[in-house]
């Protein structure tokens, strides 16, 4: 944990400076049977990619408002640090009639039309994959990040004091979030590399520190469960077991 920390891609940062090799994001869909876990370096890599396509592509700068319409997800993971790292403000769940561009899964596109500006969707498909057929109106997120470049540098210097994240009402800067984030892995107890389980939504404070925010602070990790309710009887002690977890969220 670096004190000088001040935006959520400082904690990104200093994370990939420790140690870049470490898991960082393991994901689970229960519902899918998806597996996917990434290193520090492979989601920073993930990271720069989509934040390269929000300034350059779409031309987004710090005040910018990114509507997010998206699951807990590793590739929401990515989208919320890439946010971060432009300076743009993450709306989740916002109105994406007032936002600059909407960002969305495949079960939130009709609402998401609602957006005059640019549209991204994301199939949330095994491995990042494309939609079979993309969705009219927007661009698809699988297509389009994979030839960004592998690193990023913000044209404006991202300001911690401006806002960066609104979700259930709450808006945080994102020296507000960092510091969040700090006091949420203290109560967790979660230190160097402590490996937490999160089975929350990302529609909720509680739901972002655990399943990211807070892991990252504490230089940790986070496993990231959607549809746990799929799992049989004792999976998740099992999961727990396999992926060596030390604090749960459920």
């Amino acid at each position: 944990m670096n004190a000088t920390d001040r935006t959520p891609a400082d904690l990104l940062r200093s994370a990939l400076a420790a140690d870049p090799a470490r898991p960082l994001v393991t994901f689970y869909d229960d519902a899918t049977g998806e597996r996917v876990e990434l290193s520090v370096a492979t989601f920073a890599n993930w990271v720069a990619k989509t934040a390269n396509l929000l300034q350059d592509a779409y031309s987004a700068e710090p005040g910018d408002r990114v509507a997010l319409h998206l699951p807990a997800h590793w590739q929401t993971a990515v989208w919320l640090l890439a946010c971060a790292s432009v300076g743009v403000v993450a709306d989740v769940g916002g109105d994406p009639a007032a936002a600059d561009l909407v960002v969305s899964g495949p079960d939130a596109l009709e609402e998401a039309r609602a957006c005059s500006g640019e549209r991204v969707a994301l199939a949330l498909r095994p491995l990042g994959g494309r939609f079979p057929q993309p969705p009219e109106g927007f661009a698809d997120y699988a297509v389009e990040v994979p030839s960004q470049g592998d690193r990023f540098a913000p044209y404006v210097p991202v300001d911690p004091d401006a806002p960066f994240l609104v979700v259930g009402g709450l808006e945080l800067t994102g020296a507000q979030l960092v510091e969040r984030a700090r006091t949420d892995a203290f109560q967790h107890g979660l230190g160097t590399g402590s490996r937490m389980l999160s089975g929350l939504p990302y529609d909720s404070w509680e739901g972002l520190s655990a399943g990211l925010f807070a892991p990252l602070a504490a230089g940790g990790s986070v496993v990231l469960c959607r549809n746990l309710d799929r799992l049989s009887g004792g999976g998740l002690d099992k999961r727990r077991e396999t992926e060596r977890v030390t604090v749960t969220a459920l």
